[in-house]
């Protein structure tokens, strides 16, 4: 198997939340990573994030791993919800907080 793929996979087995970002979420180095951050910080959600610009190997693996072009990548119990847009979207609409209740996540009352 693709040591990359394994690689997500744990990490994806291993927290309940997981965000695949450029940057660090205390330093996101791109808008739509510091976007996704700001969501799920104002949420209190407490969140993995693997900053994809140190491992060139894992920036191409993550995309062909959902079949999705772009970074950031928002994962909830293993399942892809999806980059920026969805989750701002999601947020807004209140769907976010349905899903992450719905998967036995607390979150901070808005």
């Amino acid at each position: 198997m693709d040591p990359v793929k394994e690689r997500i996979e744990a990490d994806l087995k291993a927290n309940d939340i997981v965000l695949f970002m450029k940057g660090t979420p205390v330093f996101p180095q791109c808008g739509f990573s510091a976007a996704v951050v700001q969501v799920l910080t104002h949420m209190g959600v407490k969140f993995k994030g693997i900053n994809v610009l140190e491992d060139p190997e894992l920036r191409q693996g993550i995309k062909e791993f959902t079949n999705w072009p772009t970074i950031p990548q928002l994962y909830v119990k293993g399942e892809f919800v999806g980059g920026c847009d969805i989750v701002r979207e999601m947020y807004q609409t209140g769907e976010l907080a349905d899903l992450l209740t719905t998967k036995g996540i607390a979150t901070k009352a808005a």
